[in-house]
């Protein structure tokens, strides 16, 4: 993976020099890692990221939506910086990022914005406390019972036993995005690898517990008309399927708002991250259009 620091764009550069808040919250005994953008005390997201993944995947993002906003990304147990579990679990991470969401500095209900396995989260937790959100947007989220990384890992293709590398240099030429995507901003993908990997003894490895490809099922998945607004964003090039799509439409309910993003490959933020930001505000401009409306007298 060749240097491209030289070559990334501005916004990213301007993204990156962001002020950023970091801070823990003990949830039921494990620390959850979390990166906290734009002013404290004020309506806010929680950015939920995908199976494998870590905050980070959001510093190019969140501070593009925090605006006004406080813009929160955490790290699920078994994942980043956050703690490690004995088992894991779908409803368990959706608690995890309602409980980030007051002491990291958001004020009323938040949003959630899941990708992949992170819509997964945020589609459980709309079935589980959905009248606690103040809506939930996934992309490019198959929401069944496993994510693409546990179908990946079952099929033997990839995140077999974790790896240690000698050398950082070796670790950040064997990255690969699962599902598989070539395409890419070259200063995101870079920024993503060397954030996604810790020295360890002998060398480095990535951050994350394999034992989350066991995570238990759940039964949230199944549920129909979440508690609140649903937004959905597929990717063109990703792996919703019409049959997928179709089948989840149904389930969403008439009011969800279904958008396809343009030449995107599943992994969105790293590909199409502009798309994504002015999808994201999109659908925030929007219902905060709603809840005005809502809002005003008789």
């Amino acid at each position: 993976m060749s240097n491209v620091q030289t070559q990334a764009p501005r916004w990213f550069t301007s993204a990156l020099a962001t002020p950023v808040d970091t801070g823990k919250v003990d949830v039921a005994g494990a620390q959850v890692h979390y990166r906290a953008w734009g002013p404290s005390g004020s309506p806010g997201i929680v950015l939920v990221h995908g199976g494998a993944a870590h905050s980070r995947w959001w510093d190019h993002v969140a501070p593009m939506l925090a605006d006004g906003r406080r813009v929160v990304a955490l790290d699920l147990t078994g994942h980043g910086d956050s703690a490690r579990r004995g088992e894991y679990g779908l409803e368990q991470w959706a608690e995890e990022a309602l409980a980030v969401a007051k002491p990291a500095g958001i004020s009323g209900a938040p949003v959630f914005v899941g990708h992949s396995m992170g819509g997964m989260v945020a589609y459980v937790a709309a079935q589980l406390f959905g009248d606690d959100l103040g809506g939930v947007q996934l992309i490019d989220s198959p929401v069944r019972a496993r994510t693409p990384e546990e179908e990946e890992a079952r099929k033997q293709h990839a995140f077999g036993p974790k790896k240690v590398y000698p050398t950082k240099t070796e670790a950040l030429e064997r990255f690969r995005f699962v599902p598989p995507q070539a395409t890419a901003v070259p200063a995101v993908l870079r920024h993503v690898a060397e954030t996604s990997m810790e020295e360890v003894a002998g060398g480095w490895s990535w951050k994350f517990d394999p034992a989350f490809f066991t995570r238990k099922s759940s039964d949230q998945l199944g549920g129909s008309d979440p508690r609140c607004r649903i937004a959905f964003f597929r990717a063109e090039n990703g792996i919703i399927s019409d049959a997928i799509m179709e089948g989840m439409r149904h389930r969403f309910g008439p009011t969800a708002v279904v958008v396809e993003i343009p030449d995107a490959g599943h992994h969105v933020m790293i590909d199409q991250p502009l798309a994504l930001v002015v999808g994201i505000r999109s659908v925030l401009a929007s219902w905060d259009a709603e809840d005005s409306v809502l809002e005003m007298p008789g």
